[in-house]
């Protein structure tokens, strides 16, 4: 086996933007994984990289990286094909489900062609586009049931070839022109039809030359090749199979490339020149780095290689792995900077701290199913991702599985908590796993074997660890002064088997902890000593929409908000909850005129509140809201449609208080909203006024100036020179998205450089009046405007 020497090219240069498909390159960020990667084509210049649901280029002279995603219009859901069409320089997308994009590069548009998407005749498994291969002014599209003809002149379809037996959908794999004929390979044999023949949509116009499971076929300058399933490579001379060799492992992708042929399989690439000489072949050991899933060719000598995750070992994929005919064993690893995988599980931010899990549980709280056994975690440092693998976790820790619920202690940035399915809780101090916590040397304990339910741990105020264990006796695990104690819930929970775990964890300003469960509804303690004081609610009768309680968080005026998997309840008083008078309420609206409960039914899983006291709602199926801080407003309602949310799904949000920035999880990826909204500040010593200057191409009335780092409850007067009153505002009075020229978002101020009269205001020196209405601090700022 060959051992890799990896020199790491991670590039990130500015996104390109879309004109047809909406920008939202101005207030939204994508945090997309690069590491999976589907398909790879090229120009004489770039190769262009299909990821899991995003793509990116790579200059191959200024090796200069861009990104395409969501953010510039790309849909988020599976790519699994991608072609380049040099002389249009047009890259064609293909999905999954039968969308196919089409990028523009000279304007940098994307725009959607949805016939296969939306045609109800195609089964939703059958629509998948397998390849592009294009001929003239044509391209073929392979899909899971036949062949589609897209114009690339047109941008429009033409002819559907459906060839099973009697006009049947089948699945091809790829198709290719060689001597007047179209070649399909099929999973049900190989096809021919002849290129003029204007009835190929007759399924009796194609030849079955061969009935087994082709995977690929490929014209190579004046050769054919053909790929079976059972991964012999074949010629195809006048209809004959005439056998040429067999690759090791499972064939994955199959190119013909500059005049040759490109065979890619799990641990191996092969390169054979047209007459099937080998000019190129490289074996990785993949127990050590990840499975090989596409290649090709380019500038004569150079090889670049498409990886991707090994579920079951829980080896991340490393983008492109670039090497050489001449320099074997170097290999470049290239992709953007970026988490380890799209499926965020928990996110938990601190400052210019961000950590994601990729785990996780199940909505019942049982182990989830699929790759999310073996992960690792992804950090981002408000720059670029510097992520820990698995195997790291693996090297310390034993049975590092499921690594789910994460928390930045607050004490020290630079310590974070994990809990794991399978090991308990990781402790990590400057991204350094520096010790594991389970039955050997803490009070936690595991429900059977050596798995454990530890889903959720949580800091209060006096630096104390409280960590959550489902299944057990004593669930209730506290670690302060590195001693750990642990608590029984056998007042309300009195079979431990009878609940699994627990969602959500917050404590309220009075020291009440409260719990969100799946068969128990919400959980209230207080604990005084080694005293514990219980409420819980969970039934219909008492006001629950669901015992299944999934997020839990506290406003910034002490009430309780929950979301279940049936709607959003608040606990207006957190004391009374916890001394015995458990309460709690609905949000009632009104829509046209209509008394309705808010989000009546809705799976909800994270709530979070902003500076403003403003609440980012997270659910499933029906996308993100921002509510005005008593939920009597929709502010935003952002959604895949409107949006560059990959998914409907979201799973965490959570929020950069700092800047203001939410960053909004989902099993597709991540991608970040600027709303401006920050937190306050105890005084106005550290407020600012940007930019400063305002320059004549700065767009003051969209992008406004703003005024950060005010206190709590402040009053804003903005003067001229000659002391006349050009804006004012107030916390609470002059809240944002209400249509004023100076409002306050929390501890920002934006203003849209309009006077009272509603004009914009010339240029000069203006004052900003400060004045703290609380504690009565002033400050008096200056910003100029140029226009």
């Amino acid at each position: 086996m060959r051992i890799l020497k990896i020199v790491l090219c991670l590039l990130v240069f500015a996104n390109t933007t879309a004109n047809f498909a909406q920008d939202f390159t101005a207030d939204w960020t994508g945090h997309y994984s690069y590491l999976d990667i589907k398909d790879v084509t090229k120009s004489q210049e770039k190769l262009y990289v299909a990821a899991t649901n995003a793509v990116f280029t790579y200059d191959f002279i200024s090796r200069e990286i861009h990104t395409i995603s969501t953010i510039n219009g790309l849909s988020g859901d599976d790519i699994t094909t991608v072609l380049y069409i040099e002389d249009k320089s047009i890259l064609l997308i293909g999905y999954d489900n039968g969308l196919i994009q089409v990028y523009d590069e000279i304007d940098n548009s994307v725009f959607s062609v949805v016939d296969i998407l939306e045609k109800q005749t195609i089964p939703a498994a059958s629509k998948k586009i397998n390849q592009f291969y294009r001929f003239e002014d044509v391209v073929y599209i392979s899909t899971g049931f036949g062949i589609s003809v897209y114009d690339i002149n047109q941008l429009e379809f033409g002819d559907t070839y459906y060839i099973g037996p009697n006009n049947t959908q089948i699945n091809v794999n790829q198709t290719t022109v060689f001597n007047g004929f179209i070649h399909a390979a099929s999973s049900q044999g190989m096809y021919k039809g002849e290129l003029a023949n204007p009835n190929l949509i007759d399924a009796a116009e194609w030849q079955s030359i061969n009935a087994n499971n082709w995977v690929g076929i490929q014209k190579v300058q004046d050769n054919l090749y053909a790929a079976l399933s059972n991964n012999k490579i074949y010629e195809v001379v006048n209809s004959n199979f005439i056998e040429k060799t067999t690759i090791q492992g499972t064939v994955s992708d199959f190119k013909s490339v500059d005049n040759h042929l490109v065979i890619t399989a799990t641990n191996l690439v092969k390169v054979y020149s047209n007459d099937f000489s080998e000019v190129y072949s490289t074996i990785i050991d993949v127990s050590e780095y990840s499975n090989l899933n596409t290649a090709l060719i380019a500038n004569q000598d150079e090889v670049f290689i498409g990886t991707k995750a090994i579920v079951n070992s829980g080896n991340a994929g490393l983008g492109i792995l670039k090497t050489s005919y001449f320099d074997q064993d170097v290999y470049e690893e290239i992709h953007p900077t970026g988490p380890l995988k799209n499926r965020f599980f928990q996110i938990n931010i601190n400052g210019n701290h961000l950590w994601g899990t990729h785990g996780g549980h199940n909505a019942i709280l049982n182990f989830e199913i699929g790759d999310y056994r073996r992960t690792g975690l992804s950090y981002f440092n408000s720059e670029e991702w510097d992520n820990i693998p698995y195997k790291t976790f693996n090297e310390s820790v034993a049975n590092p599985f499921f690594l789910t619920g994460i928390v930045i202690n607050p004490f020290n940035v630079n310590q974070v908590y994990v809990t794991s399915y399978g090991s308990g809780l990781i402790e990590l101090t400057n991204r350094e796993i520096t010790n594991y916590f389970n039955q050997d040397n803490s009070t936690l304990s595991p429900f059977y074997s050596n798995f454990y339910l530890t889903s959720k741990a949580v800091f209060n105020e006096d630096g104390e660890l409280w960590v959550m264990n489902g299944r057990v006796d004593k669930p209730l695990n506290i670690y302060s002064n590195n001693q750990w104690s642990s608590f029984s819930f056998q007042d309300v929970i009195p079979d431990p088997f009878d609940e699994n775990g627990f969602f959500d964890t917050v404590f309220d300003d009075s020291g009440n902890f409260f719990l969100g469960t799946h068969r128990f509804g919400i959980i209230g303690l207080n604990k005084n000593g080694n005293n514990i004081t219980f409420n819980h609610l969970s039934e219909e009768e008492e006001g629950m929409p669901s015992p299944s309680v999934k997020t839990l968080t506290i406003d910034n005026n002490g009430q309780l908000w929950l979301g279940t998997d049936k709607g959003l309840r608040i606990v207006y008083n957190t004391d009374q909850f916890v001394n015995g008078e458990a309460e709690v309420d609905n949000i009632v609206v009104l829509d046209d005129g209509i008394a309705r409960e808010l989000l009546f039914q809705q799976y909800i899983t994270d709530i979070e509140v902003d500076g403003s006291n403003n609440k980012w709602v997270a659910t499933l199926d029906t996308g993100l809201y921002y509510f005005s801080s008593d939920g009597q407003e929709t502010i935003f309602h952002f959604t895949k449609d409107n949006s560059p949310l990959p998914t409907n799904d979201i799973l965490d949000v959570d929020i950069d208080d700092v800047n203001g920035i939410v960053y909004i999880a989902t099993d597709k990826g991540m991608v970040s909203y600027k709303s401006e909204a920050s937190k306050p500040q105890v005084t106005l010593e550290n407020a600012y006024v940007y930019p400063n200057p305002v320059r004549p191409n700065f767009n003051i009335i969209s992008d406004k100036v703003k005024i950060r780092d005010l206190s709590e409850n402040v009053n804003i007067k903005i003067l001229d020179i000659e002391g006349n009153l050009v804006a004012e505002a107030e916390t609470n009075t002059n809240s944002r998205f209400k249509g004023y020229n100076l409002e306050i978002d929390g501890g920002t101020a934006l203003w849209n450089g309009k006077n009272l009269g509603g004009n914009i205001v010339a240029s000069g020196v203006y004052l900003i009046m400060l004045n703290d209405l609380d504690t009565f601090e002033t400050k008096v700022l200056k910003v100029m405007v140029v226009r």
